[in-house]
């Protein structure tokens, strides 16, 4: 069973809550997305593993990570980036700033405290399976006409920042 800890609406923790309970009953909890660039300035995107329990099989951020209890915004995306990808030894830029993000949908009410990063890593990637389906580097471009052409590929969540973050 996995924790989160949780916080109020002044952002004051109010405790550890099971990831299930957190999802369903909209407590805000912390997260840290990475976009990660290869040097010719294309995205990694990660497909979902099939069993994830929001958005399986879709496509969505290079690293999307829950924040470990007592975790930073950094410490938790370097860990989602070496779990998942295998990528150690990056440098971290921040991208916007903090934010809260309230998205909801047929069961689930997720409130996050969030903070994004980018990066660049052109080396060798170590898949989990557990979590990652697949991965693919796609120039924007071509990012772009995909979530046009076809946006239920994608989480809604990845949708929104890209354009957030005026990456596509």
């Amino acid at each position: 069973m996995e924790y989160f800890e949780t916080f109020d609406d002044a952002g004051e923790r109010l405790g550890l809550v099971a990831r299930d309970v957190v999802h369903r009953s909209g407590l805000w909890h912390k997260s840290a997305q990475v976009f990660v660039f290869d040097e010719a300035g294309a995205l990694l995107i990660q497909q979902r593993a099939a069993d994830k329990d929001l958005y399986a099989g879709l496509w969505d951020y290079s690293v999307g990570e829950h924040l470990q209890p007592g975790e930073s915004f950094v410490a938790g995306a370097r860990r989602g980036l070496r779990e998942e990808l295998g990528i150690d030894n990056v440098e971290l830029s921040a991208l916007g700033e903090l934010r809260r993000v309230r998205q909801h949908g047929d069961g689930y009410d997720d409130r996050e405290l969030q903070r994004a990063f980018r990066c660049r890593w052109s080396g060798q990637l170590t898949v989990d399976p557990v979590e990652v389906a697949a991965t693919r580097y796609i120039d924007i471009t071509s990012l772009r006409d995909w979530v046009e052409r076809r946006p239920e590929d994608f989480t809604p969540w990845l949708k929104i920042d890209l354009e957030e973050f005026g990456l596509i």
